[in-house]
């Protein structure tokens, strides 16, 4: 029970509010998981009682009483019915078996793995077509029995559980440069819609929250939130209120919703903003992060990486935004002013104040070709120290001037010796070239790296 009460025994310490009573309250997480609560009327007995309460398919270790007068003392789950547990209910019983054009009887040996036996005595493995099954082995519902203990007589009976199959994620739009207002003045729009996906809940005038960090996860790895192509309820214009719950952000829509089994619900994550879109140009050298400095004569093309810097100053109106990580979208105007899609980026949780990187694949009209032109090795003591010279050819077909920055990236003892562009260290295993690249025409980088190993 380790697995969710460290969330929900906070829920539990907390009264229910009067209108999540009444409807329900779901919380749903990235990771695919939602957290129900709901109360069900009528009258919980002092005492030992038991209670019959519809939660769907649900894992019975999950469950939680919201009022500490009432404990759970165990439950039984009968599963919804099934093929599968119809067929295994059937072994040694005669069944009827659907075809294209008639019906034929066989007795259902077993089914791992299926067999049947068919009129003639032989034994068939698999089916001889679609199973039709009597009442009495198709079930119904699944249905959950509680055993309860209440310290008092209480009237209802509120529960917090995992529903299944539902989940959230955060998807952004970044409308380059704001040409679609008219305007060229280097800003960008940048709007968050949060897709909620109901799974298999169905309920109506519920309180939704969506809660966005890492809170970890029973059983292996999460399975992230995929949007689907069901119906979608957009609430209009209105944003959810956001909040800090341990270590994670919470955020609470606005209203109350109707959720319904396989439909999605929409909603505002922030008011749109906005901010300066740079974009930088970066392409990675060849020098290895560890071991020895290789010798190679071959040419190199080295793909040109695009990236949206999006600063998010404090005690700005986008800056003071927490981001839950997901998807974001680069649109840009075109001549006529149709937008159009050029990136598409993915990102983990932002803080406050953190600036945006956005990597939005590579670029078109410019390249960058590398070679190695020098090299020397030695050995000093028990060490090998190497030079190698490296020169870079980068072209840009496009219209206007760029700068393109050659990124060297290295552990241990090295440096550069020599470079016709500025060498710029970031850190002790990154250092940085700017390069000008005139439009229509190449620019040249020459280095040379030293290193001990």
């Amino acid at each position: 029970m380790k697995r969710l009460l460290l969330a929900a025994a906070a829920l539990a310490a907390l009264p229910a509010s009067a209108a999540a009573q009444q409807g329900g309250g779901y919380t749903f997480y990235q990771d695919g998981r939602v957290l129900a609560r709901r109360t069900f009327p009528g009258v919980v007995p002092a005492g030992a009682s038991t209670r019959m309460v519809d939660l769907g398919q649900v894992d019975l270790g999950t469950i939680i009483s919201l009022d500490p007068a009432i404990r759970i003392q165990g439950g039984s789950l009968l599963p919804a019915a099934n093929a599968d547990a119809a067929l295994r209910r059937a072994v040694g019983r005669e069944l009827r078996f659907a075809r294209e054009k008639d019906t034929v009887r066989a007795t259902v040996l077993g089914v791992e793995p299926i067999r049947v036996k068919l009129a003639d005595g032989s034994v068939m493995f698999g089916l001889p077509g679609v199973p039709l099954f009597p009442a009495d082995l198709a079930g119904g519902d699944a249905a959950l029995t509680l055993d309860l203990n209440a310290t008092s007589r209480r009237d209802a009976l509120p529960l917090a559980w995992y529903a299944q199959g539902g989940g959230w994620g955060a998807n952004y739009t970044v409308v380059l440069d704001g040409r679609t207002a008219g305007r060229q003045d280097g800003r960008s729009r940048v709007s968050g819609l949060a897709v909620i996906q109901a799974g298999s809940i169905d309920a109506d005038d519920a309180e939704v929250q969506l809660l966005a960090g890492n809170v970890g996860y029973e059983g292996g790895m999460p399975r992230p939130m995929m949007a689907r192509g069901q119906a979608m309820e957009a609430v209009a214009f209105d944003k959810a209120a956001e909040q800090a719950i341990g270590e994670a952000h919470l955020y609470t829509l606005p209203g109350r919703h109707e959720l319904r089994r396989g439909s999605q619900l929409a909603v505002a994550l922030f008011e749109p903003a906005e901010v300066r879109a740079d974009k930088r140009y970066t392409v990675s050298g060849q020098v290895p992060m560890y071991g020895p400095l290789p010798q190679y004569g071959e040419e190199n093309v080295m793909p040109v990486a695009v990236t949206y810097v999006l600063p998010r100053e404090l005690k700005t109106t986008f800056g003071d935004l927490p981001l839950p990580g997901g998807t974001w979208r680069l649109m840009e105007a075109d001549r006529e002013g149709r937008l159009q899609l050029v990136g598409v980026a993915g990102t983990g949780h932002t803080a406050a104040g953190e600036e945006l990187r956005l990597n939005a694949g590579t670029a078109f009209d410019l390249t960058a070709r590398m070679v190695q032109t020098e090299y020397a090795q030695a050995r000093e003591g028990r060490q090998t120290v190497a030079t190698a010279d490296y020169r870079w050819t980068l072209a840009n077909a496009g219209a206007a001037e760029v700068t393109i920055e050659v990124l060297e990236q290295r552990g241990g003892e090295w440096s550069v010796v020599t470079s016709s562009v500025p060498a710029e260290k970031l850190s002790s295993t990154l250092t940085r070239f700017r390069v000008k690249v005139p439009a229509g025409g190449e620019a040249t980088l020459t280095y040379r790296v030293r290193a001990r190993w």
